[in-house]
């Protein structure tokens, strides 16, 4: 089975590009996020066309995630249990954004995350990402000790770079978000808790990325990031045999900013 996960940057002004990356991947379960659309909009029809089905959470033309999947598509849940909300007026009550989907994919637990930006330090955005984070971490973390042989994969866009080889320019991004300690050391939490990054032993880095800035030529001159990844619970992590970085969708006309992140199981 292959499962990939792909930023797609709006699935409406992408939908061919993405049609057609499936039927040449042969992947059998594909993550997306940033759909950018409400639910009413997700272009359904195109993908069961192509024998997928397709869970899907949006409420605006902003974030937005799903799962489409061939080998099936059960127990579909919006949003991890205690997600937190954000709102950027600390009076009104949070709203629990379009970030995560859950599914059952011929028998792995797959969660489709869109990690909140954070903006930058000093952005109360930050403090809502660490704690996103802190929560996802705690709920997957029980999920393991609930059921230990779980194959969980939690996947995704991260928005954080735990190393400074998962940048260009370290010294670019000091004082700002996706490298700073604290987020950091959230990611490493979920290693902590038993998760494992299954892609990165067969995509050795530095230089290794899986996202480029539109602005400044960042694509051509090989200034990207490494913040999209596939976390895998130890059942699932067992059985990855090969892992790879589609660099060549982030090239052309009409591409998203991200590539997608793939792995094979055994």
């Amino acid at each position: 089975m292959r499962i990939a996960t792909w930023n797609v940057n709006s699935v409406r002004a992408r939908t061919d590009r993405i049609i057609d990356w499936l039927g040449r991947s042969d992947v059998d379960v594909l993550a997306m996020q940033e759909t950018k659309c409400k639910d009413e909009q997700f272009p359904y029809e195109r993908f069961k066309e192509i024998g997928y089905e397709v869970a899907h959470v949006g409420l605006s033309q902003w974030n937005g995630v799903a799962i489409a999947s061939r080998v099936g598509l059960d127990d579909v849940q919006i949003g991890f249990e205690d997600q937190p909300g954000f709102d950027k007026d600390p009076e009104a009550d949070p709203v629990r954004e379009a970030r995560a989907i859950g599914a059952t994919c011929g028998g792995v637990r797959v969660w489709s995350l869109y990690v909140p930006n954070g903006r930058e330090l000093e952005d109360p955005h930050y403090a809502y990402k660490l704690d996103w984070l802190a929560k996802l971490r705690d709920d997957a973390e029980g999920w393991l000790k609930q059921d230990p042989d779980a194959q969980i994969a939690l996947v995704g866009d991260w928005n954080v770079a735990p190393t400074d080889d998962d940048v260009w320019d370290p010294a670019f991004f000091e004082g700002k978000t996706h490298t700073s300690q604290p987020e950091r050391a959230a990611f490493t939490a979920f290693t902590e808790s038993g998760f494992a990054d299954v892609v990165r032993p067969y995509t050795p880095g530095p230089g290794v990325y899986t996202y480029w800035d539109y602005t400044q030529l960042r694509f051509p001159k090989k200034q990207g990031m490494r913040i999209d990844f596939i976390l895998g619970s130890p059942a699932f992590a067992a059985r990855v045999e090969a892992a790879e970085i589609d660099r060549n969708e982030r090239k052309g006309k009409g591409a998203s900013d991200h590539a997608p992140v793939i792995v094979n199981l055994g």
